[in-house]
């Protein structure tokens, strides 16, 4: 039940953030452009990672070697958002590596932290002394410290590698990368390879670094460590044959990825290939925290298509959770009251939350500084009103491959009913 002393907390609080003026050069004060950054141009082959970037290697001794540097990044989850995160080469998540079944692998990693870490390559079978879990089959890499690992990759299939020393909290911090072994030759070549880490992050608004002791009300939840407006588009042609390489290193949560139009098939996990007898068709997947799962769907049909986590608090943007509802509250008196003190007050949430963002995308509200609670994106028709753990699948006529929305064919849009329609169809609206 929610109490008048409840509902004048809420109300104070939402209006102390209605009423927030200050603006820094992370804060954010206006909606981002409906320009997406550009579709990828990887070969066919080889795979893509979103808003990430494929680790270099190099062949050298018989091996191809690489080099992790563990570090404090300065990260931005989507305009308006900026911490202080930790990750590897510069960013989170860390880079993908790429690599094909046979390879040996020579990985350096450099440990630029204040404290100790390790890598664990998880899912990869591997010698147990390069598995990476600090105290049982290593000893810590110090700050300061490189160490070498070194493994053949005998199984095709997506992995993941992130810190196995205090994982609580590096891994909340954002360390944390996806790790492919190619086969040599594809049993099911496709033309569009991606790559998705999902993960959640807690941090509180206006604060410059993720919580890493909190164990549930996570608020940002991302794709590649960004959220929804932030996340690249998918660009593919008409009838290309996809395939989604997902993982989840999350801290307490799994996500039900759900894609809009196309049937997919899970065809592999982390453990391996699944048997053609055990796969079926599905539009929605349980993505378990500590898993991979890798999909495949053909995108037959032209449009704008959303993919996201269909757990409704993972599609939005810094949520606060330590409110009551208003839903359905009479806030006439109390508005009238706060209105005494802070004249331009602007209550919201007694008629749903949905307007928050287009009042942020008017003009009317501005968030407080460094923080995004509710942001979506603009959108061909309206402002998005989606966040967090979701992106646009954009499919295009071959040949016409670009990030721009859209163009419906005339009479394929939903829009207001005619009354003829309505008449005709006998349907009365009141």
């Amino acid at each position: 039940m929610v109490t008048r002393r409840d509902l004048l907390k809420t109300t104070a609080a939402v209006a102390a953030l209605s009423t927030t003026t200050t603006t820094t050069a992370q804060a954010a004060t206006s909606q981002p452009t409906a320009k997406a950054p550009a579709p990828s141009s990887t070969p066919p082959g080889r795979t893509w990672t979103p808003n990430g970037v494929t680790l270099p290697k190099k062949a050298s001794r018989g091996a191809q070697v690489m080099h992790l540097v563990a570090e404090e990044v300065e990260h931005e989850f989507a305009p308006g958002l900026v911490a202080k995160c930790w990750g590897y080469n510069g960013r989170t998540v860390g880079p993908t590596i790429e690599v094909t079944e046979g390879d040996v692998v020579r990985i350096y990693v450099t440990n630029k932290l204040p404290e100790p870490t390790s890598v664990h390559w998880h899912g990869l079978v591997l010698p147990n002394g390069m598995d990476g879990v600090a105290g049982l089959t290593q000893r810590p890499i110090m700050p300061g410290e490189t160490f070498k690992y070194e493994f053949r990759c005998e199984i095709p299939g997506t992995y993941m590698y992130h810190p196995h020393y205090d994982e609580m909290t590096q891994m909340a911090m954002g360390m944390m990368g996806m790790f492919v072994v190619l086969p040599r030759k594809d049993p099911r070549p496709v033309d569009k390879d991606v790559v998705m880490m999902l993960s959640e992050w807690s941090i509180p608004v206006g604060a410059s670094r993720p919580n890493p002791i909190a164990m549930a009300d996570f608020n940002v939840l991302t794709i590649n460590s960004k959220a929804f407006p932030a996340t690249a588009p998918i660009v593919v042609e008409q009838g290309a044959k996809v395939r989604f390489r997902i993982g989840n290193l999350s801290a307490m949560d799994h996500h039900a990825m759900h894609l809009h139009a196309f049937p997919f098939t899970v065809v592999a996990t982390d453990g391996g290939e699944v048997p053609m007898s055990a796969r079926f068709p599905e539009v929605t997947t349980l993505v378990a925290t500590g898993s991979t799962k890798t999909l495949e769907f053909t995108a037959s049909l032209e449009g704008d298509w959303a993919f996201h986590c269909h757990m409704t608090h993972h599609g939005m943007n810094q949520m606060g959770h330590g409110i009551p509802s208003l839903i359905g509250a009479e806030l006439g008196q109390v508005r009238a009251r706060l209105a005494k003190h802070h004249p331009s007050v602007m209550l919201m949430g007694e008629a749903g939350m949905g307007g928050m963002a287009d009042m942020h995308a008017m003009g009317g509200w501005k968030f407080p500084a460094n923080s995004i609670p509710m942001l979506g994106g603009k959108g061909p028709f309206s402002v998005i009103e989606m966040g967090g753990m979701f992106t646009v699948i954009k499919v295009r006529a071959p040949g016409r491959l670009d990030d721009e929305w859209y163009a419906h064919p005339p009479g394929t849009v939903a829009d207001v009913a005619a009354a003829a329609d309505l008449a005709a169809d006998g349907i009365d609206p009141a």
